[in-house]
């Protein structure tokens, strides 16, 4: 089995399939350990976790704000990107708790920006994930959002109304697969987003948006459509060439409040940030 092991992983190299094997890294379906000296037996499975890449420790700890039996709420820090993807993968909220926890099957149930921060719901078991993320894609799940931006109060053009607590933005916004910004093009709406200015410091306000669709960047692209683009925002209104290890400047951006009926008791949900956005502290 260790020839076959060498032969199929050529990248790890045969010095560490024998560290691996020395460690017990190598199991089959019950668990079992295979040796160096393992027979190979055709049409076997064999389980084993590949070593993780060296990466920038991300700073800040993720909060815990509520956990059962099902589902496990935390305040995710500015950077830390939801699910291991691409360049990120020790430092993803799963792969974080998934090793503090001691929960193998820990998984989101629903997507946040790696740069934003804030309130994320994840299931602890296999067997919970499909009520919880359902639960998303019906757009149950009634979301509120907080963000610094320049103080503006009487914003027009196309799809902005005036609502009695602040303004409505509707437009139409599209992503196209390997562009890293979302665009608004003419059309149909298919984003909608209420937004009201809830506190003015100097130049700077306090926003808080309420998203009644799910569009890519939609809120920051609403807000830039206000006249009042997010601080410290790396996409728009153009793409800056930000380090990816460089974590001075977070987009002020929060998910703050998430509300629903969780699916499988019935029971009213409400969870809330208990995060700072820097630039209103």
């Amino acid at each position: 089995m260790r020839e076959y092991l060498v032969e199929k992983l050529p990248r790890m190299g045969a010095s560490r399939v024998d560290e691996m094997l020395r460690e017990g890294r190598f199991v089959d379906e019950s668990g079992r350990s295979f040796q160096q000296d393992s027979p190979f037996v055709p049409q076997t499975f064999i389980f084993f976790h590949r070593d993780l890449p060296v990466e920038t420790p991300v700073p800040g700890e993720i909060g815990i704000l509520y956990s059962d039996e099902r589902i496990l709420v935390v305040d995710k820090p500015h950077f830390l990107s939801s699910i291991p993807r691409g360049s990120h993968v020790v430092e993803s909220v799963v792969v974080r708790l998934r090793t503090q926890l001691n929960l193998p099957e820990l998984t989101v149930a629903h997507r946040l920006d790696r740069v934003t921060a804030g309130v994320l719901l994840l299931t602890r078991e296999r067997q919970w994930r499909r009520p919880y993320q359902e639960m998303f894609e019906r757009r149950e799940v009634v979301k509120k959002y907080r963000l610094v931006a320049p103080v503006v109060h009487d914003p027009a053009g196309e799809g902005i109304v005036a609502t009695k607590g602040g303004w409505q933005v509707r437009s139409r916004i599209v992503k196209e697969r390997g562009i890293l910004q979302a665009r608004e093009v003419p059309g149909e709406p298919n984003a909608i987003t209420d937004v009201e200015l809830i506190g003015e410091h100097g130049e700077l306000g306090l926003y808080e948006a309420s998203p009644r669709t799910g569009r890519t960047h939609q809120i920051r692209l609403h807000m830039q459509r206000l006249g009042a683009p997010i601080v410290n925002d790396p996409f728009y209104p153009v793409v800056l060439d930000t380090p990816i290890d460089d974590f001075t400047h977070p987009l002020q951006l929060q998910a703050w409040q998430m509300g629903f009926t969780d699916p499988v008791t019935g029971d009213p949900r409400v969870f809330t940030s208990r995060l700072r956005l820097a630039a209103w502290m």
